[in-house]
């Protein structure tokens, strides 16, 4: 392994690395978004090229589909998958009960059209995307442009009556316009600090006018595995109740480790 190689980044790389070993020869697989999942892509194309497993990934942005494309991971869409076997995705935040915050990297919609559409998800992250409750990272919530002011004014007006410690919501910007995700729709920021009861707010959210999606993912997410710097990592099954440590080996010649651009 490179020596400049960030310990967030050996923890990234070391839950991707165990997260890929859940992957079986034939499976339909959702491939997340973000840095944590440019690992498990690059994982799992290692696996391709040393092994020989045949999977087919679906992509939850065109970041990661240009990605798996470089590395060699056959992609489809999901209307043409239809189901999946297992989404590999990371988190912003999660909670003793694998409720997360997804949405950091824009994407939060397409990630959970296909986690949904998966019969399992496994989430990676680092030990520092743990939290007693969420809220401190902010929430995601994804709107239509057309009167979108008047979107934001429903949500800051709901969230009064909401169990949250601050209500600040900001648009997300791109420089000087607003970002838009790749269904040209904007994003929210809700800068809550406290979400006291997530069901709640995410269902409250979605009957807005105007909300296309929110960041809130709820009963999705079946195992969670926290990756370490030191190659150790907890694996956490929600439905089974247990928790398992393992240590990932770092191969210093390992070829996923170049820089790729993610």
């Amino acid at each position: 392994m490179p020596a400049d190689l960030s310990p967030i980044d050996k923890a990234k790389f070391a839950a991707a690395k165990r997260a890929v070993e859940f992957v079986e020869d034939g499976m339909k697989l959702g491939l997340g978004t973000g840095s944590t999942a440019a690992w498990m892509v690059r994982c799992l194309a290692e696996r391709i090229k040393d092994e020989g497993l045949r999977v087919t990934g679906v992509p939850t942005s065109t970041r990661t589909a240009e990605l798996a494309r470089q590395l060699g991971v056959p992609v489809t869409s999901l209307d043409e998958a239809k189901w999946l076997d297992l989404t590999i995705d990371g988190a912003d935040e999660f909670d003793p009960n694998l409720t997360l915050i997804k949405g950091g990297g824009a994407a939060l919609l397409q990630e959970k059209i296909v986690a949904t559409a998966s019969d399992q998800m496994i989430v990676i992250t680092d030990a520092a995307k743990e939290v007693a409750q969420l809220g401190a990272f902010p929430l995601p919530v994804e709107i239509i442009p057309f009167g979108w002011q008047t979107t934001k004014a429903l949500i800051e007006e709901m969230l009064v009556s909401m169990d949250v410690l601050d209500r600040d919501v900001s648009l997300r910007m791109n420089g000087d316009t607003p970002l838009l995700t790749d269904e040209a729709n904007y994003i929210v920021d809700l800068h809550l600090k406290r979400i006291g009861n997530p069901r709640q707010l995410c269902l409250v959210l979605n009957q807005i006018p105007g909300v296309v999606e929110n960041g809130l993912f709820i009963d999705i997410c079946d195992i969670v595995i926290i990756g370490h710097g030191d190659g150790h990592v907890q694996v956490r099954d929600i439905n089974n109740g247990t928790q398992t440590d393992d240590r990932i080996q770092f191969a210093p010649t390992d070829n996923i480790f170049a820089d790729l651009g993610d």
